[in-house]
């Protein structure tokens, strides 16, 4: 069967939907966003420009679809053992994203930065949303427990802590002005000191309006 052929075998709706991914995915890897059109992508996965709107609708949202699959990558908690002390624990999750990332790199590189599809609001919300569950699987893949109130600030701290993992990959992936060795010890480093020597120096109970930055502020208690 000639390569051609195989193209365009029939496949399964959902091997297909994620094919049509797949390539999508490279595409905003290489291109900026307005330079990849949805042809470009339906000619890369060997489909009609029809199937991929009645799969993903217009560019856009196919886009969205590139965002979350970058940013929540699933797959942590049934790739890396939850065993071991924290240093090993923060070691491995740290090894394991690196290599997550590094399959595509170009494209982590592109929707966590600030070329993309420019100011969008529907791509900010899914950013911090996605931010915010990776805050909560890594507390709880390293043995904290995640609640709602004085937690919420153990989970702004690894947000921020999120930001550096960003800036990181850009450095190596972008720049190539730190290699992955580097970007291992610095990545993992840096989260043991938050969760041995900052999280535990948070008071034991904060203010309910800690939890919520739009609360009005009340002064301390006396």
């Amino acid at each position: 069967m000639s390569p051609a052929a195989r193209r365009w075998k029939r496949l399964e709706p959902d091997t297909r939907r994620e094919q049509i991914l797949e390539c999508a995915v490279r595409l905003f890897g290489e291109r900026p966003y307005a330079e990849v059109s949805t042809t470009d992508i339906a000619k890369a996965a060997g489909v009609a420009r029809g199937l991929l709107n009645h799969y993903f609708g217009q560019k856009r949202d196919l886009y969205l679809k590139v965002v979350k699959r970058m940013l929540l990558m699933p797959g942590l908690e049934e790739s890396v053992p939850m065993t071991g002390n924290l240093r090993e624990r923060v070691e491995r999750s740290v090894e394991w994203y690196l290599d997550t990332v590094a399959t595509h790199g170009k494209t982590y590189v592109a929707v966590t930065g600030t070329g993309g599809i420019g100011s969008d609001p529907e791509v900010e919300r899914i950013i911090l949303e996605a931010d915010d569950v990776a805050a909560a699987k890594t507390l709880a893949f390293l043995g904290l427990k995640v609640e709602v109130g004085s937690d919420a600030r153990q989970r702004a701290m690894i947000r921020s802590y999120g930001g550096l993992v960003k800036a990181t990959i850009r450095e190596w992936i972008r720049g190539g002005t730190i290699t992955r060795e580097e970007a291992h010890l610095l990545l993992s480093e840096a989260l043991i000191t938050i969760v041995r020597d900052v999280l535990p120096r948070l008071p034991e109970q904060a203010h309910p309006e800690q939890g919520d930055a739009r609360a009005p502020k009340t002064g301390p208690k006396r």
